[in-house]
């Protein structure tokens, strides 16, 4: 297997952006409201590097581009990634990785400083 797949794949976001590609077409857009906590920014540099290691292909639709996995460039492992997306262990260990990666300020800190007026 390419390098340039196994660094892709290797981060916890494009683990996730490359999980809600996988049986559906997506806009930038919509994967960006999906995660949430993420800039539009950080999601397209996110897609650029799926899309250079080949595991996702874009298609220009009028002014967006839709993004696919290509499942072929997985091969096997492919199913591997699906049966563990689908496993409920893994989603928390996802969203506790995804938490820790997170940047900027975390939204509990947020508001307990609103409800107990800040220090």
């Amino acid at each position: 297997m390419d390098t340039a797949v196994l660094t892709a794949l290797a981060s916890p976001r494009r683990q996730e952006i490359l999980r809600l590609v996988w049986d559906e077409e997506l806009s930038a857009g919509a994967i960006h409201r999906s995660l949430g906590d993420v800039t539009f920014g950080a999601v397209s540099l996110q897609l650029k590097s799926l899309e250079d290691a080949g595991l996702v292909r874009a298609r220009a639709d009028g002014r967006f581009r839709l993004y696919h996995a290509r499942h072929e460039t997985l091969g096997p492992l492919g199913n591997v990634l699906k049966r563990m997306w689908d496993d409920a262990l893994w989603r928390l260990k996802l969203a506790a990785e995804l938490e820790q990666t997170r940047r900027g300020p975390r939204r509990r800190r947020a508001a307990k400083k609103r409800k107990g007026g800040g220090t």
